[in-house]
């Protein structure tokens, strides 16, 4: 294992993470994609590049199980980079498929490219606010079976996911958006203008 690299990729998630509480406890993480945190994922996301051109994608064997789910999660957050986060996917799902990182990891990265793309999710675990302020899973392809995809992921139930999210919510602080159409339209120009949406 690469103490170091391991080491390097947990810094960079707990300093993102930092900056998340703060921009959370002054309210500035509820209006849209705060600037600060976008520089922070964009410049994460591009240090990560450049370790997987050197390493290939960190896996567990590589930076251990904590390493591994700092990669996920700066891979997670690269939003801003939509090739970048599409190519991590295809990563993710090899290394997931080799059993050298948790399946979960796949199935979080899938559903977030698919929610950007303007797609349904597969596994049920984007959510978001609704018109009525209420937090729920966008739209699930199949949502009949998401339970039976869930368990292959070693994801727990849609039940117990969602009542997770809203506890994590309430802990963080997170409210309903005042103006749910006008947070609607600017999250869909912004996925035009970035490169999500076509």
């Amino acid at each position: 294992m690469d103490q170091s690299l391991r080491q390097r990729l947990i810094d960079m998630v707990d300093e993102a993470r930092r900056l998340r509480s703060e921009l959370a406890a002054d309210g500035r993480l509820f209006i849209g994609y705060n600037a600060d945190l976008r520089a922070a994922h964009n410049a994460q996301a591009k240090t990560l590049a450049g370790l997987v051109d050197e390493y290939g994608w960190p896996d567990v064997a590589l930076v251990g199980e904590d390493g591994a789910a700092a990669a996920w999660m700066i891979a997670q957050q690269a939003i801003g980079l939509p090739r970048f986060m599409r190519a991590c996917l295809e990563m993710v799902e090899e290394a997931a498929a080799a059993g050298r990182v948790p399946r979960w990891q796949a199935a979080l990265l899938t559903d977030r490219v698919r929610w950007l793309e303007g797609r349904p999710q597969v596994y049920g675990t984007q959510f978001d606010w609704n018109q009525a302020g209420e937090l729920v899973p966008l739209p699930i392809e199949d949502e009949a079976n998401v339970d039976a995809r869930r368990a292959t992921a070693d994801l727990k139930p849609m039940a117990d996911g969602l009542k997770q999210r809203r506890e994590e919510a309430a802990q963080n602080g997170e409210v309903a958006p005042a103006d749910w159409a006008a947070r609607q339209k600017e999250f869909e120009d912004w996925a035009r203008a970035i490169g999500w949406r076509g």
